[in-house]
C-alpha cells in the first residue's frame, strides 16, 4: 500500500468536476485501496480522487460504520436537514459550520462496475454529499457565505505559513 499527497485548496483539480470512472480493474482496487489508506493516516472520515490530485468521480469513505467504495456518485434523494460542524483534508481540517440534509440517498458503483444505492443519515450523509461535491468540483467552503468563506481561507492560509 501507498499512502499518497493531499491536494490542498487552491489547487486547480479541486474546482473541476471529475471524469467518469470507466474503468473497473486491478488499477482502480490498488487506487482505492491507496486512498482508504491515505484517508485513515489523515484521520478523515472520506477522501475523493479530487483530493489525491486526480480529476476522477471516485471517493471512498468509513463513517458511522458505513465503509465504501463509490464511483461515479450521485445524490438521488434529501430530506430534513442538520447544520453541523464541516472540514475538509483539502482545507488543513479547518471547519465551519453547515447546513446538509439530514437523511441522503447515494447512487454510485463499487470497485466491479456494480450499481447500488446506499442511504444514510447524520454524518455519514453529510459526509455523502461533502465527497459528492468533491467529484463536482465543490469545496465545502463554496457552501458558505462569503464572510465564513474568508473566515476559513485566512485560517488556512495562517495555518501554512506558520504550522
Amino acid at each position: 500500500m501507498t499512502g499518497l499527497k493531499i491536494t490542498e485548496y487552491p489547487a486547480v483539480v479541486l474546482a473541476e468536476v471529475g471524469a467518469p470512472v470507466e474503468q473497473f480493474d486491478a488499477e482502480l482496487a490498488k487506487l482505492c485501496e491507496d486512498m482508504f489508506e491515505t484517508m485513515y493516516a489523515a484521520e478523515g472520515v472520506g477522501l475523493a480522487a479530487p483530493q489525491v490530485g486526480l480529476g476522477l468521480r471516485l471517493f471512498v469513505m468509513d463513517c458511522d460504520g458505513i465503509k465504501l467504495v463509490a464511483a461515479n456518485p450521485e445524490i438521488v434523494a434529501e430530506e430534513g436537514e442538520q447544520v453541523g460542524e464541516e472540514g475538509c483534508l483539502s482545507v488543513g481540517k479547518i471547519g465551519a459550520p453547515l447546513k446538509r440534509p439530514m437523511r441522503v440517498t447515494l447512487r454510485a458503483q463499487d470497485m466491479q462496475g456494480n450499481w447500488y444505492e446506499r442511504t444514510a443519515e447524520g454524518l455519514a450523509a453529510r459526509c455523502f454529499h461533502h465527497e459528492t461535491d468533491h467529484c463536482d468540483g465543490t469545496l465545502f467552503i463554496d457552501r458558505l457565505t462569503p464572510l465564513k468563506r474568508d473566515m476559513v481561507k485566512k485560517k488556512f492560509q495562517k495555518q501554512k505559513k506558520w504550522g
